[in-house]
């Protein structure tokens, strides 16, 4: 509200000092109103928004609002038009009393930004209250030989108004013996006083009734009354008179109830009833008074409510003395009272933000505080603090103002909520001291990658696994929260034996657990290097790899393999040649078989599992080797059936049989001639081995008589030549270790011997020349194993010279 004032002179003199006036008030930084006191609730008060520069919708979206402590709020902001209203219907008097101004300070709070804005609002008097008298009738005794000019205090009006609004004037009703004279006080306060004009007499008139009448300058005017009954009694020459003029007494807020705090003492020299005193309160406020106690005989005060230093620093009073006559006296009392620390700091949270992300910056602004102590002085300075150790601090603002504030950047994965506590101390002695808590809750951002245990792994797993069987389980571990910590895995692409990595193992995305596709052959992969990529959530997410081994076991599962000696296609079987002039040890022929298998699965050892002559032939357990194990008799059966059995060392074990022939005979001849000695036998076995002799020496007399042909048509076509055909010998040429010749139509092999087969022209007897055996303790050549070369004959059917003739296969 403005109020314009017309001065017809010195206009520019007035406009300069309101000039002055306007840049004081800025300087001073503070938004001031004024608005009547009692008005009704949502009364304009000031355009706050236009006064901090602001639209009013944006009171709201920048969250200004009202911050003050301890009090009532009294006001409001309109966010409609940006006004400060008040809240409620306002009692000057409650708030401020009898103080000359009554000013109410808050502070304006815009929250996006923390500042605050000091406003004070003086809420103007208006005369809402009449001038009272603290009793409704008082009464005087006075002696009737009083002389005229007699003044008589009287008590004093009460107005909770201020200015024209309080008591302004006294009135007393019209009387012949008593006027009204008001004083007045140092303090500008009226004293109001009866004068006496005309001398009393009793016997005429004993009671005088008069009316005191107080009144406001207020429009309309207000006013109180008090009876005033005046008894006139016989002389009383003495009034009683105080020992002090004025009384003072310091004592401690914190006195206890009922203690006595100042006796006063007034004297009266007369006697009897005239000189009995006793005491009373005059003109004395109405809070005070029902807080002291008066002893009406023995003029002792004690205290009957507490003492608040914070509500009074010296309670005046007035005591009163009055005889048994009605003379009185009356002397003033000042009671001083000594602040003790008894308020703790209050502290209050003005504005706090409860969550913030890890990655804000320093000076982040967390909280705004005020703290306020009622006790005054040292009692009432406080200081503000926080525990050293947090990544906060405050800072001191306006109007015991703190804000708390980051001092570092935050880490959850260090902390992720805060627990401060804010503790306000005052200097008093004892100190006193309030905590309160801000807890803060800092938020996860996606700071970290999911991260594993080791920087590599490896497992074994047995070979001929189960498809889908679970082979190994990867945890990666991620220290952010929530979806930022979601892990998922997944195999980086990769390829073995030409197929993707895929096609041989899958990973559980959420478990990380390993399966299997497929089952694994040892003897085809032995191991399985691959890479283990682990994602979280986050955004942008993150990842990190890791690397894995898969090493197979190998299990037993080949059996041995027989190299030699092997089966021909034909369907034959194989026949081994022992001389019957071999010595114990003789090597007859060796057993070859490898197992795919590896290791301990793979180590093989030979026994002779079945001889149709026990004793004969003994198998060497790690070298396969079929050695005689005694000289060969006449006795013994030409026909020799082994069974060889080939055993791994694998838990179950596997194993493989052969089984051999051995012929034993010093020449193919021998051989022949034993052929045909021999006699059916009832023996299956004998009897198929009959059978098959007989089929090779059919097949040998065959060859043999197709030689004979072959000489004979030779020796025809070179008739006509004159020399006489000569044989040449001939050789056998050197055949490689590994043989095969036709016996029964089966092959024999014919390890480490050569054979000499010579056929003269003048002879129709061929022979067979065997030399002593090689004993060389190695296995055959897998090349010599499966060359064959033909038994060669030759002979010399050229004039003058030798001729070689092809050699003959014995098939």
């Amino acid at each position: 509200m403005a109020i314009w004032v017309k001065l017809p002179c010195c206009s520019g003199l007035v406009l300069l000092f309101l000039f002055l006036g306007l840049l004081l008030e800025a300087w001073a930084g503070k938004i001031r109103y004024s608005v009547p006191e009692e008005t009704d609730k949502g009364s304009f008060v000031g355009n706050i928004a236009k006064d901090l520069g602001l639209q009013p919708q944006e009171l709201a979206e920048r969250g200004v609002r009202i911050v003050s402590r301890g009090r009532t709020q009294l006001f409001a902001l309109n966010p409609r038009s940006g006004s400060l209203v008040t809240a409620g219907r306002i009692d000057r008097e409650e708030l401020c009393a009898q103080s000359a101004r009554c000013l109410v300070s808050f502070n304006i709070l815009v929250e996006d930004k923390m500042k605050l804005f000091p406003v004070e609002v003086e809420i103007i008097d208006i005369n809402d209250n009449t001038p009272q008298f603290q009793l409704e009738e008082v009464e005087f005794k006075m002696n009737e030989i009083t002389t005229p000019g007699t003044r008589i205090p009287l008590p004093f009006g009460q107005d909770l108004d201020v200015g024209m609004n309080s008591l302004q004037s006294y009135q007393l009703s019209s009387n012949a013996h008593f006027s009204l004279d008001v004083q007045q006080g140092a303090d500008g306060s009226q004293h109001p006083e009866m004068v006496l004009q005309s001398p009393l007499d009793r016997e005429k008139q004993a009671f005088h009734h008069l009316l005191l009448t107080a009144s406001d300058g207020g429009n309309p005017v207000h006013s109180g009354t008090l009876h005033i009954r005046v008894q006139v009694v016989d002389a009383n020459d003495n009034p009683p008179a105080f020992t002090q003029a004025q009384y003072h007494m310091s004592v401690p807020e914190n006195v206890p109830l009922g203690t006595r705090l100042l006796t006063v003492k007034a004297t009266d020299p007369d006697e009897g009833a005239n000189g009995e005193v006793t005491y009373s309160f005059h003109n004395i406020d109405q809070k005070i008074a029902q807080i002291f106690r008066l002893h009406s005989y023995t003029g002792e005060i004690s205290n009957k409510e507490p003492l608040d230093f914070e509500e009074y620093e010296i309670y005046p009073m007035e005591i009163q003395a009055q005889d048994g006559a009605g003379l009185m006296a009356r002397t003033k009392v000042l009671i001083k009272v000594l602040d003790i620390n008894d308020n703790a700091p209050e502290v209050t949270v003005t504005s706090v933000t409860t969550a913030v992300p890890e990655n804000f910056p320093p000076e982040t602004i967390i909280a705004l505080i005020s703290v306020h102590d009622q006790d005054s002085g040292e009692n009432g300075h406080i200081t503000c603090s926080i525990p050293g150790s947090l990544p906060f601090k405050l800072e001191k603002l306006v109007d015991n103002y703190y804000r708390l504030v980051t001092e570092r950047t935050l880490d959850r994965e260090l902390i992720s909520r805060y627990n401060i506590t804010v503790t306000a101390t005052d200097q008093g002695i004892p100190t006193l001291s309030t905590e309160t808590y801000i807890s803060l809750q800092v938020t996860d951002i996606n700071d970290n990658p999911p991260a594993f245990p080791k920087d590599s792994y490896f497992t074994y797993i047995p070979e001929n696994n189960p498809r889908g069987a679970s082979i190994f389980s990867l945890t990666a571990h991620d220290a952010d929260s929530d979806e930022n910590s979601r892990v998922t895995y997944s195999l980086a692409e990769d390829t073995f034996l030409g197929a993707p990595l895929s096609s041989y193992l899958s990973i559980n995305s959420d478990t990380g657990v390993l399966y299997a596709l497929r089952s694994f052959d040892y003897e085809q992969l032995q191991e399985l290097q691959l890479k283990v990529t682990a994602h979280d959530s986050g955004d942008p997410p993150l990842s990190s790899n890791v690397s894995l081994s898969i090493f197979l076991l190998d299990q037993n599962d080949n059996a041995p393999e027989i190299l030699y000696p092997t089966f021909p296609s034909d369907g034959s079987t194989g026949v081994e040649l022992a001389p019957r002039s071999a010595e114990p040890g003789y090597l007859v022929t060796k057993v070859v078989a490898v197992d795919r298998d590896s290791g301990q699965n793979a180590w093989l050892s030979y026994r002779l599992l079945k001889a149709s002559e026990p004793g004969l032939f003994s198998v060497g357990l790690h070298t396969g080797e079929v050695r005689t194990a005694r000289a060969l008799l006449d006795r013994d059966a030409l026909k020799q059936s082994l069974v060889v059995a080939v055993q791994d060392h694998g838990q179950p074990p596997l194993s493989a049989t052969v089984t051999l022939t051995v012929a034993v005979a010093d020449s193919i001849p021998d051989v022949l001639a034993e052929l045909g000695s021999l006699k059916p036998s009832t023996n299956p076995d004998n009897s198929r081995l009959t059978l098959y002799l007989v089929v090779a020496v059919a097949a040998v007399s065959c060859v043999f008589l197709g030689f004979v042909i072959l000489l004979l048509a030779l020796r025809l076509r070179r008739w006509h030549m004159s020399r006489l055909l000569q044989a040449s010998e001939g050789g056998l040429a050197g055949v490689p270790a590994s043989h095969f010749v036709g016996v029964d139509g089966m092959r024999a092999f014919l390890q480490t011997y050569s054979h000499e087969v010579s056929f003269t022209a003048d002879s129709g007897k061929s022979h067979l020349i065997f030399p002593q055996p090689n004993y060389a303790d190695t296995l055959i050549s897998q090349e010599s194993c499966e060359k064959s070369e033909p038994l060669l004959v030759t002979q010399d059917l050229l004039e003058d010279k030798k001729e070689t003739f092809s050699q003959v296969n014995f098939l």
